[in-house]
């Protein structure tokens, strides 16, 4: 990505923070503290890392109260990570593609695409879709009939979004993400074949939503599978039918929500767990990796572990498990001593 120099007094007063040393020293690239340069900022999260500053050869830095400068000019923050996200967003702006369409697009004579939008090589726009301001449909992006993408909306490549699938307005869809796939829905037929339940509802992405690499969404069978705004999910992650998650929701990778599941806002849902169906998450709940979660989750709760416990209660179980091969030798011991050992191994016919 490109990269727009800027001095530190600039960048310092853009965020709203002080410089200590030479405001004038120009930034030209932002990198991590063990790969920066000396035109480039880095920053430090926390003093546990004062170490990896002092090391670094960036030539300025953002960071936390009680972080020695170390000569260096740098610009004093409570929260250096979020001031250096907001700067990155500033230093290296990600591309913006020129308006219109291209040549080898395939746009339906009724569909609707803004004149500021970008609809790049390969795409295609089906019958009655609509495509806001500024949006950017990257190459190979799928759009089937009725879809909506509302504005400055960025649909990576190979993206597909099924017919009748809606989406806010600054919708980040990464590369392969599948919105409005069928759901898993199958009966019995009299002779006991599959017969699958046609899913003709649709799905609904609302504001700021963000969804990883590789995702898929499904429709509802009946109704509305809504993500709420703000939600971020990440790569290999799979909603299911029907499931209504609520606004700032974070889904982190290779998790799974079977169907009908509700999560509430603000939920936390960590790497690979996953849920049985009709179930719901409350608000603010933390949901930990690996999580099997097989009944309603209180808000605000805490669970590890399958099946799912509250959290000082599955760090007590992991903990017990550590010292268990230790207790069974001192088991086997008591019950040497005791004779009883041997009659239950003659029993056992060993």
């Amino acid at each position: 990505m490109a990269r727009r120099p800027i001095r530190l007094g600039e960048l310092a007063a853009r965020l709203g923070r002080s410089v200590e040393g030479d405001a004038g020293f120009l930034v030209r690239d932002v990198a991590a503290l063990t790969d920066a340069g000396a035109e480039a900022l880095a920053f430090v999260r926390s003093p546990r890392y004062a170490e990896a500053w002092a090391r670094s050869g960036a030539g300025a830095g953002i960071l936390p109260a009680g972080v020695d400068a170390a000569s260096r000019p740098v610009i004093r923050s409570p929260r250096p990570d979020l001031d250096f996200a907001r700067a990155v967003g500033w230093i290296a702006p990600p591309p913006a593609p020129a308006a219109g369409i291209h040549a080898s697009a395939v746009v339906a004579e009724d569909a609707r695409v803004d004149a500021s939008a970008c609809v790049g090589p390969g795409v295609v726009v089906g019958p009655r879709s609509r495509v806001g301001p500024r949006s950017v449909l990257h190459p190979g992006v799928i759009l089937y009939e009725d879809v909506e993408v509302g504005a400055d909306c960025t649909l990576h490549a190979g993206a597909v979004v099924r017919e009748e699938t809606q989406l806010g307005d600054r919708v980040v869809l990464q590369p392969g993400v599948v919105l409005g796939g069928d759901g898993f829905g199958y009966t019995f037929g009299e002779g006991g074949e599959r017969v699958k339940i046609p899913q003709v509802g649709r799905v609904v992405v609302e504001d700021d939503v963000e969804i990883g690499a590789n995702t898929t969404v499904d429709r509802a069978t009946l109704g509305e599978t809504r993500i709420g705004r703000g939600t971020k999910i990440d790569n290999l992650v799979m909603i299911a039918h029907n499931c209504r998650l609520g606004e700032d929701v974070i889904v982190v990778a290779q998790s799974g929500l079977a169907g009908s599941t509700t999560v509430g806002r603000r939920a936390m849902l960590m790497a690979q767990m996953g849920t049985a169906g009709q179930l719901e998450i409350g608000e603010g709940a933390f949901v930990g990796g690996r999580a099997g979660v097989h009944k309603d989750v209180a808000a605000g709760a805490r669970i590890w572990g399958w099946p799912q416990m509250e959290e000082r209660a599955w760090h007590r179980s992991v903990a017990a498990l550590a010292r268990l091969p230790d207790a069974l030798r001192r088991l086997r011991a008591l019950e040497r001593r005791l004779g009883v050992g041997a009659r239950r191994d003659e029993e056992a016919g060993d």
